[in-house]
């Protein structure tokens, strides 16, 4: 399954993505995958979900590739195709909720995604009405919206009880 959405991205951005406007997109295109990473380095213990691969790939493996193909191909479709009017802007995202979510049910109900400690296909809904949101913050206004992931990572952090010791020091780039 996990293949299959990755081509399907890439097969997707390379046919309907703008890519003449790759730089004005290139950042937020950086975003996305930079955030994913915050998640495994604050998580790296105490997962919220998991990627499962039926072809012996391991968990890590199949999430990189979501994080550096998925993700970024993701992005350049969202923005590329973005409307004007308000209306149409949401539409646009509850498309884009849809696809998500409904591809990670089918995921899920397939063992390919699991959740733990708390996360359901329920708090990922809430994620992803936000998530696309923020992609298109970011690419208007960046500093807002890494101030709001800020806010929204410390929030999950706590709420999900990740426990501070998964942070242990040999991971901090502060130790000494």
């Amino acid at each position: 399954m996990h293949i299959l959405i990755v081509l399907w991205a890439m097969l997707a951005a390379w046919r309907w993505a703008d890519w003449s406007r790759f730089r004005e997109f290139h950042a937020t295109m950086l975003y996305m995958p930079a955030m994913d990473l915050l998640y495994f380095y604050f998580t790296h213990d105490y997962l919220l979900w998991t990627v499962q691969s039926h072809f012996g790939i391991p968990h890590t493996g199949v999430a990189l590739l979501y994080t550096f193909i998925v993700f970024p191909c993701t992005v350049i479709l969202f923005l590329s195709n973005y409307p004007n009017k308000l209306g149409r802007q949401i539409i646009h995202v509850g498309k884009w909720v849809i696809l998500y979510i409904g591809t990670e049910w089918i995921g899920h109900l397939a063992g390919a995604i699991h959740y733990n400690n708390g996360w359901a296909l329920g708090w990922s809904f809430l994620f992803v009405i936000v998530m696309f949101p923020m992609l298109f913050l970011h690419y208007k206004r960046p500093f807002l919206a890494y101030l709001a992931s800020v806010i929204i990572i410390i929030f999950l952090i706590n709420w999900f009880d990740v426990p501070w010791a998964s942070l242990h020091e040999e991971t901090l780039l502060w130790k000494s």
